[in-house]
């Protein structure tokens, strides 16, 4: 399936305990793979699920890197960058499915536009409904209210910005980033901006990347003519607790790294604040009998939480 001198796309992949979905995304690039010469690398990080045993037995083709630990998605991508000889780079979550010709209207639209950096495609959930994975990038305002309790209370044009709203779902459009569920990116870029920030564990490293890229003097596009599936967050909800701190310690190296100190201590003030709040209210629902399970289940999260103090990665 591979011509390791020269293939024309490496599509890689980082996998953490979702052999199922992982099979699935192997079988779809094996359908919408067309003329095109790819080589597929998977970045195991020490999955406890057999999923190396599965690609070893049904996907020979494949080149495994097999990690003995839990490396994160950033160097777990870098690894897989490194060992990549594609003339374009496909970073693609292993709980996503390509969708018909998407790979080669990816690769068509880097060609005929030399000055483009990065790709996105149009994610889509199981059901077809679009998913959201365009982005401008946020203001410290942004980092106060997106994605936390607060969100509810934010003002509306701030999030529509944020969330790039205003650009109909299916055209082509320049955005700031894209999620990095489906991240296409020229061989150029990378040998210019290196790879990602391993400083982060999950989360805001692809918004990262793209920041740099973007300063770097390339484009970022959101391109809807090519759709994936992406059944989200399948790695991460494994580990709630985690998910909540990789998170939210990611945003605030963000922050930090391109906002200021005082920016990100600001942030984390109001992040710890919330956290606290929500332990209180989830507390007291339990003491009083309601879904008591689930709350003593969020306030032990949530103390957690409270326990690292947030401290940027």
């Amino acid at each position: 399936m591979t011509n390791l001198q020269s293939p024309d796309l490496s599509i890689i992949i980082v996998n953490w305990n979702v052999r199922e979905l992982l099979r699935a995304c192997l079988q779809s690039i094996e359908r919408g793979r067309g003329a095109l010469d790819v080589e597929v690398i998977v970045v195991d990080s020490a999955s406890s699920d057999d999923s190396v045993a599965m690609l070893q037995t049904d996907f020979p083709w494949v080149r495994l890197i097999a990690c003995e630990e839990n490396v994160g998605f950033p160097k777990g991508n870098n690894l897989g960058l490194a060992a990549a000889n594609g003339r374009y780079l496909y970073l693609l979550n292993p709980d996503t499915e390509i969708v018909g010709d998407a790979l080669s209207v990816m690769v068509g639209y880097m060609v005929q536009h030399p000055d483009v950096g990065v790709v996105g495609a149009q994610l889509l959930y199981a059901d077809g409904r679009i998913q959201s994975s365009r982005r401008r990038f946020p203001t410290v305002m942004t980092g106060l209210f997106e994605s936390t309790w607060l969100q509810p209370l934010a003002p509306r044009k701030l999030l529509r910005d944020y969330y790039a709203e205003d650009l109909p779902d299916d055209q082509t459009a320049d955005v700031d980033w894209v999620m990095g569920a489906s991240m296409l990116a020229r061989r150029e870029v990378v040998e210019q901006v290196g790879g990602m920030d391993e400083a982060y564990f999950m989360y805001s490293e692809e918004l990262d990347w793209c920041r740099r890229i973007k300063d770097a003097g390339w484009r970022v596009v959101y391109l809807p003519q090519a759709q994936v599936i992406h059944h989200e967050g399948k790695s991460s909800e494994q580990a709630v607790t985690a998910r909540h701190v990789n998170f939210n310690r990611a945003k605030l190296r963000y922050f930090r790294k391109y906002h200021g100190r005082s920016a990100a201590t600001l942030i984390r003030i109001v992040l710890l604040k919330n956290y606290a709040l929500q332990l209180l209210l989830e507390g007291g629902k339990g003491v009083l009998g309601h879904k008591r399970p689930l709350r003593w289940q969020r306030v032990r999260a949530y103390w957690q939480v409270l326990r690292t103090g947030l401290p940027p990665r």
